[in-house]
């Protein structure tokens, strides 16, 4: 794409130099294909994300939050809309994780997890100690089917803890989905058509993601537990496990895998499944089926067109930037790529 210096300023105010000619040039294909994206999320509504059948699982608060969680895990749920029947709206998601914190929480402050049976969830919401260690999400923004899918990122990014978006109908506030990041950038790579070089930059040039020091890792013989903490601390949905030594990657624990809690025999048995190391959760996770959560690689050299290629071929949450020698330099989710497009 031959990119003229005019189209930035006046030819007469032009400052002189290959390299600045060459910088100017790079930046307006780098907003070339902002433009084109964001273009895109603004002409497609949320209706269109949806797919043609599913389920959605709706919760009253006045049941036992334990049941709640058994029913996500038996419909394969990550998330749930909550619904407050005294005063007639929705007032919250409860996702998995939620539970996985409770039991966290509980553990560290010895609390019997017995009482989790016949605890509701509005009790577990409106308790201020729980709820702080939580975090549970508050209020219910949503988005309905007419929304545009830029308008549904830019409500997304606006509340950082939020990853599910609930899709409603206007007219009855009847819950269509949830959708994600992922559920996006899916319908993005599936439909987008461009015909120009527009994201030939790789991805560390453009700085999407995190890199460095700024990456949260964990060590293998850390306990659950801590790898909770971390990821709770940092407000993460993943946690790659490196070894101490080299920075290696070993593997991701994602907060999704839930594979500790199901094969609990209990409550009880689920908390003293938070003190596993995590070598031992790595070890137990299926590797026989493909799960957004499934632990991907790239380069600081791969561009921003052969990540959109890998992802229309894997539908990851995250990828993971290592080096030639498999050493973690960063981490590059699909919120990541989303907020580069809508920033």
């Amino acid at each position: 794409m031959d990119i003229q210096p005019h189209m930035l300023m006046g030819a007469d105010n032009l400052p002189s130099g290959p390299g600045l000619q060459l910088a100017n040039e790079q930046e307006v294909v780098r907003k070339a294909g902002r433009q084109a994206i964001s273009s895109f999320l603004d002409s497609h509504n949320c209706f269109s994300v949806l797919r043609a059948s599913g389920k959605v699982v709706v919760f009253d608060t006045r049941i036992p939050i334990q049941l709640a969680f058994y029913a996500l895990v038996e419909h394969d749920m990550q998330a749930a809309p909550l619904w407050d029947s005294s005063i007639c709206q929705f007032v919250g998601l409860l996702k998995v994780t939620d539970f996985i914190d409770i039991l966290r929480h509980y553990k560290y402050t010895d609390t019997n997890v017995a009482s989790l049976a016949t605890r509701s969830i509005a009790e577990m919401i409106s308790d201020p100690t729980i709820s702080q260690a939580v975090g549970f999400t508050f209020g219910f923004p949503c988005a309905d089917s007419s929304t545009t899918l830029k308008q549904a990122c830019k409500l997304l990014l606006s509340h950082p803890t939020l990853d599910f978006l609930p899709i409603v109908m206007p007219e009855d506030m009847r819950v269509l989905a949830c959708i994600t990041y992922t559920n996006m950038l899916e319908h993005l790579v599936t439909h987008f058509r461009e015909q120009r070089r527009l994201f030939d930059d790789s991805i560390y040039d453009l700085q999407i993601g995190t890199y460095h020091d700024k990456v949260i890792k964990a060590g293998p013989q850390e306990s659950l537990a801590q790898g909770l903490e971390l990821m709770h601390q940092h407000k993460l949905s993943a946690l790659p496990v490196v070894d101490p030594s080299t920075d290696k990657l070993l593997g991701v624990y994602s907060r999704s895998d839930i594979t500790f809690l199901t094969k609990a025999t209990d409550a009880e048995d689920a908390v003293s499944n938070l003190d596993l190391k995590l070598q031992d959760i790595l070890e137990q996770q299926r590797t026989d089926v493909t799960t957004p959560d499934a632990m991907h690689t790239c380069s600081k050299a791969h561009t921003l067109q052969s990540i959109f290629e890998y992802f229309a071929q894997l539908r990851f949450n995250r990828l993971f930037v290592v080096d030639e020698s498999e050493r973690l330099v960063g981490v590059v989710s699909a919120k990541d790529l989303v907020g580069y497009f809508i920033q």
